[in-house]
């Protein structure tokens, strides 16, 4: 047949449920498999190319200069120290240029910039350019910076006064249904409580990192970022440039779990720098720089109110949620957004108001709300629980919704209870002493916890082409970003299943923003949108192979890479002449609004407290989780320990320090910020409960990266409480907390 190498382009609006997707009805059998990551052995063999890896001829390296104050106003910078070593090219500093801080994911615009006034500890103010990275950094320790002190506000104790209600985002900062002061009067049993996270850092293996290089006036940054669409138009909109000159590769990404969203300083640095001395610039963030000057988590403080009757069953909700941010910024961590959807309750409170701190950027961090807002929804309903003498799982099925309740719109689906079911059965929930402090092995403590688990669920615009060449091999090309999650490998499966071919067969093309712009990684919606757009450009290509082998769509069999139509099967080389191309494009639609759309899951454990030295060892673990279509059983459930693994760490260790005589963070390493380690860790069992979601998107799949973690923390906590009769509200659970009020 003849063809065309031009791609056309299939579009889909959600605005209606995909009741009848094609992947019902594929033969490969590649889509679900728990295949191991293509990328993998170009990871362990160490043939990827990360950001600070590329090489480029005239490569020159940059150290950023940082603010050794809290508060403050440059008065000068005098750079002749660093200037006369040799080896050093330029130190620059660009006082309205630099960006103060890094920017929030998904935004269009620029971040704040001007760095002449200092908002915080570490603030990026110049970069030091030289031949060596070891020359930069000595140089940058001899750049003399004059500043005029200013008392800070560093510290949020005591400033709940001056806390101020932000503006709305993706979900509301403020929401009030029926009178929630009543039901607490009314309610047979009333909880009323507060608990306290601190800040975390993402703390991701790869640093922050950005390369630039200048071609003319066009602009390359090959640099570890998330979302390259949006990152692209931050970039130029700081620099004052039109997006079409700005290209962001990021072909692999060592993690990013939201601190690699949105630009950050390097970046805008490197890219002045590097115009200004006409060579490409190379700037990697010491570790220290990535905990003082990308993003935190906040901390918070939470109160949970509950009101139930006598049956357990919720009458009215309260979640009250206090944070902090750099003055001038109005992202808020959203604690309550699971609760406004999770538990029924006609009188509802929730609510989200900022203290600014000059403090490191608060911003998204994996799961931003449901993270930390559900340690304290679940230890709330664990306390709940015991007040009422009912069992907690127990408790949360006598709490299932009819629809949301704060939307009063029903749910696209939700499997809460059959994950209630099937973690309760695998754990042996039923086991359970529900008597704190009656399990004991000697010194050590026995006790068991569980808790809910959900995460909203997204669909983002996001923008795929697919190509079919004349050997018959498939070509995937999108700028989302692999951040170690697998797009690679769970996309390449899905093409492979929707054109029929093994998945050796298919070249997956990521993390470039010459290729059409998708998603990015972020809010757990990378595989449910990118892979859209992938399902809709394949949904072309079949339309185009049906029409080749003169037969409609429904009879056409795509398998090994053949087309097969009543009695003939031919190879697709054969079909596609000089090749064919595809783009597929799908956006939110009705169903965003119609639906209320989430993932759900359950945590169980079995932790073992030492009575004498207050110890932790979490011993045993079994999450279920439903979560729409599974795209690929391994990554997925890599995918769900991890989070786990978050969850236990926000639960026992994790824990940002700032200074509150300066702002400083002072645990700005991976040596004294703890995340868990293989001894904190149990083995993890992880049950997938089978679902379809036809509202979510054509996979019909739903979000899982972020889902893991939320309620995670809370089943150890609980456990805790199993354990040793001690109730402690302020995370991390760490010895000193348990010591006073452990048994004898």
């Amino acid at each position: 047949m003849s063809s065309t190498t031009s791609a056309t382009t299939t579009s889909l609006t959600m605005d209606k449920p995909i009741k009848d997707s094609i992947l019902d009805h594929t033969v490969q059998e590649v889509l679900g498999k728990p295949l191991d990551r293509i990328d993998g052995p170009v990871k362990v063999s160490g043939a990827a190319t990360y950001a600070a890896e590329f090489a480029f001829d005239d490569l020159t390296y940059g150290y950023l200069v940082r603010a050794d104050y809290g508060a403050g106003t440059i008065e000068a910078i005098d750079a002749t120290e660093a200037l006369a070593m040799p080896g050093v090219i330029d130190v620059v500093h660009d006082f309205e240029g630099f960006i103060r801080n890094a920017a929030q994911g998904g935004e269009t615009e620029g971040p704040t910039q001007g760095v002449q006034e200092i908002a915080y500890f570490g603030q990026p103010i110049a970069i030091v350019v030289a031949e060596s990275y070891e020359i930069a950094r000595d140089a940058a320790l001899r750049v003399r910076v004059q500043v005029i002190p200013k008392l800070g506000d560093f510290s949020v104790e005591g400033r709940q006064g001056e806390a101020f209600k932000p503006a709305d985002a993706s979900a509301p900062a403020h929401a009030a249904t029926g009178d929630l002061e009543q039901a607490m009067l009314d309610a047979d049993v009333t909880l009323d409580q507060s608990y306290t996270t601190p800040s975390q850092n993402s703390a991701a293996m790869e640093p922050h990192a950005s390369t630039a290089q200048w071609d003319g006036d066009r602009l390359t940054i090959h640099g570890s970022y998330q979302m390259l669409a949006s990152d692209r138009l931050q970039l130029a909109d700081t620099l004052g440039m039109d997006p079409k000159d700005v290209r962001i590769v990021a072909l692999y990404v060592g993690g990013g779990f939201g601190s690699k969203l949105g630009i950050a300083p390097e970046v805008v640095a490197a890219a002045l720098a590097a115009k200004k001395i006409g060579r490409p610039v190379k700037t990697v963030m010491t570790r220290p720089q990535v905990f003082e000057a990308t993003v935190r988590r906040s901390n918070t403080s939470q109160r949970i109110r509950l009101a139930a009757g006598a049956d357990g069953r919720l009458i009215g909700i309260g979640h009250e949620t206090l944070c902090s941010n750099l003055d001038g910024e109005e992202y808020f961590e959203p604690a309550g957004i699971a609760t406004h959807f999770l538990y029924p309750g006609d009188h509802r409170l929730v609510t989200h108001d900022i203290i600014p701190v000059n403090r490191t950027l608060s911003g998204s961090m994996r799961a931003p709300g449901e993270a930390v807002g559900m340690l304290a929804l679940e230890n709330a309903m664990d306390e709940l629980a015991e007040k009422l003498g009912i069992d907690p799982v127990e408790l949360r099925r006598r709490n299932e919704p009819a629809q949301d309740p704060s939307k009063a719109i029903p749910y696209s689906s939700r499997k809460l209870q059959d994950c209630l079911d099937a973690g309760a059965k695998s754990f042996g929930w039923d086991q359970r002493n529900a008597t704190p402090g009656a399990m004991r092995d000697g010194e050590w403590l026995i006790g068991h916890g569980m808790a809910a688990s959900t995460r909203s669920n997204i669909l983002k615009p996001s923008r795929a082409r697919v190509s079919l060449t004349p050997e018959g091999r498939a070509i995937v090309e999108t700028d989302q970003t692999d951040i170690g999650t697998g797009s690679y490998t769970i996309l390449g499966q899905i093409a492979a299943e929707m054109l029929g071919l093994p998945l050796d067969q298919v070249d997956v093309k990521l993390g470039d923003t010459d290729f059409p712009p998708a998603a990015g990684s972020g809010g757990s919606w990378g595989a449910g949108s990118s892979g859209s757009s992938i399902y809709l450009a394949c949904e072309g290509l079949r339309a185009k192979l049906a029409r080749a082998m003169d037969t409609h769509e429904g009879s056409l069999t795509l398998k090994d890479g053949r087309a097969i139509a009543g009695n003939r099967a031919v190879p697709l080389a054969d079909l596609v002449g000089e090749g064919l191309a595809q783009e597929g494009a799908i956006e939110p639609g009705e169903t965003s609004e119609a639906v209320s759309q989430a993932s759900y899951g359950t945590h169980f454990c079995e932790v073992r407290v030492n009575a004498v030295t207050g110890e932790v060892r979490v011993a045993r673990w079994v999450s279920a989780f439903a979560a729409g279509r599974i795209l690929n059983e391994k990554t997925a459930r890599s995918q769900c320990i991890g989070g786990i693994v978050f969850g236990i760490g926000s639960a026992l260790t994790e824990e940002l320090i700032h200074d509150d005589r300066t702002g400083k963070c002072v645990n700005r390493d991976l040596g004294e910020y703890h995340v868990p380690v293989h001894a904190d860790v149990p083995p993890i069992e992880v049950i997938f409960v089978e679902e379809r979601d036809v509202s979510a998107n054509p996979l019909q799949a739903k979000g899982i990266g972020e889902l893991g973690i939320s309620g995670a923390g809370a089943a150890v906590t609980n456990a805790i409480y199993n354990a040793t009769g001690v109730r402690v509200r302020s995370y991390p659970m760490t010895c000193d907390k348990l010591l006073a009020g452990l048994p004898d």
